[in-house]
């Protein structure tokens, strides 16, 4: 089976979603960890993610793929997760 785009869009935030819950969880084990090292992590896991979403579901919606709202929906909610990473992580000190 076949995923097009846009549900690949949202298989990646689903991912993201399951990283900040993983993340949460285990915070405790990873206080050792310098401000930097946690700024990256918090990047590789819901920043870079929410972005190649984005990307997957604007070409989707470039190729004129079936479902269109899947792409949507992708951009929509990977866009909103990523950019409130970014947000926190410009405010984390």
């Amino acid at each position: 089976m076949r995923l097009s785009l846009g549900a690949k869009s949202l298989v990646l935030f689903v991912i993201s979603l399951l990283l900040l819950v993983l993340l949460t969880l285990f915070e405790s084990s990873l206080t050792d960890l310098s401000p930097a090292v946690e700024r990256i992590i918090s990047v590789l896991f819901f920043v870079l993610p929410g972005v190649i979403g984005v990307v997957f579901a604007v070409i989707s919606i470039l190729r004129n793929e079936t479902r269109r709202w899947m792409a949507y929906l992708g951009i929509l909610l990977n866009a909103l997760f990523a950019l409130f990473h970014i947000f926190v992580l410009s405010f984390s000190g």
